[in-house]
């Protein structure tokens, strides 16, 4: 078995022969709630380099490739692969520097931020190309939902639910299964959020898009808006909302004509994120031993409370989470 010091060691040699023998220093860059590890290789001329190791019997760089070239072709500030190692599963990419959104957005920088973001989100969604990336279909809408039950309610809460309560979930899942179905199809980033968005020149710099998909489009918006570690008041929700909605209206992109529908399928489309988040920050603790991601499920209960308090079809999951907090 390869530990990870010593798949730090087979990086530092691989990243010697790709530098041309420049000296270098390694320093961790980032967390990852995957198998994957960054590390920011620093020159002696001050120039900077981010490495990934990403053990090749866990994950498969291929995609992170992949969706980096259609990132660049849709004009959009991604890192640039230097050098690959399939085998090893080894990148070397370029350095978006260390300024996330989460740390920089604040009361007087959110307005620029996220229009900036949306700006980029546009441009990423305007280039869709069937073929390109895999389908977000109901088997992975499912899939997803799923880690909710199995995870967050009979794992983390030690709860059995009864027919009925399984019953009431189905139905509801069924209902965001529905509404994500019937969107117009994009790309999607699958986690536009703040923490995944680096402030630089041009900004933003996007990261951690290998899993991305063709999906529905109000997708990557309620990622962006409804995040996992920073929350705003839902009047600036509604109002960011709006403005993606006229600037992809602008752009020609095929969102609802009427803005109401297109903020029901929104909302929607974030209840079966916020259930899918449950579950896999659940299962990032149990599993893989990374107990931190919990302290933010509260915000995801939150989230998914106000929703299905909004739309009496979703009662069943408010009278459900009633039941297990």
């Amino acid at each position: 078995m390869i530990h990870a010091d010593d798949r730090r060691a087979s990086l530092e040699r691989w990243l010697a022969a790709r530098l041309n023998g420049a000296r270098f220093s390694l320093a961790p860059a980032s967390e990852d709630a995957s198998f994957r590890r960054y590390f920011r290789a620093t020159l002696e001329d001050g120039t900077t380099y981010v490495a990934m190791d990403a053990p090749p019997d866990k994950e498969d760089c291929r995609p992170f490739i992949h969706v980096a070239h259609l990132l660049e072709e849709a004009g959009v500030h991604a890192p640039r692969v230097h050098a690959q190692d399939l085998q090893a599963g080894f990148l070397l990419l370029a350095d978006l520097g260390t300024r996330t959104y989460l740390q920089e957005l604040n009361e007087s920088s959110a307005a620029g931020l996220f229009g900036d973001a949306l700006d980029a989100l546009v441009r990423w969604q305007l280039a869709t190309r069937a073929g390109e990336l895999p389908p977000y279909d109901e088997a992975l809408l499912r899939r997803e939902m799923s880690l909710f039950p199995d995870w967050y309610i009979a794992r983390h809460r030690g709860i059995e639910l009864q027919e009925k309560q399984r019953e009431a979930l189905e139905h509801v899942f069924g209902l965001l299964v529905a509404s994500a179905l019937a969107q117009p199809r994009v790309y999607v980033h699958r986690d536009f959020m703040p923490r995944n968005l680096m402030v630089c020149e041009p900004n933003p710099g996007v990261l951690d898009f290998q899993d991305a998909v063709l999906g529905p489009i109000t997708y990557d918006v309620v990622s962006l808006f409804r995040d996992a570690f920073l929350s705003w008041d839902e009047e600036r929700v509604l109002d960011w909302s709006v403005r993606y909605w006229e600037k992809a209206r602008r752009a020609g992109l095929p969102v609802a004509a009427d803005f109401g529908e297109f903020w029901r399928a929104l909302e929607w489309m974030g209840l079966q994120r916020h259930l899918k988040v449950l579950g896999i920050f659940a299962r990032i603790n149990y599993r893989d031993g990374k107990p931190r991601y919990l302290a933010d499920t509260p915000r995801f209960i939150g989230y998914a409370r106000a929703v299905a308090r909004r739309y009496a079809a979703l009662g069943p999951l408010l009278r459900l989470l009633d039941d297990i907090e």
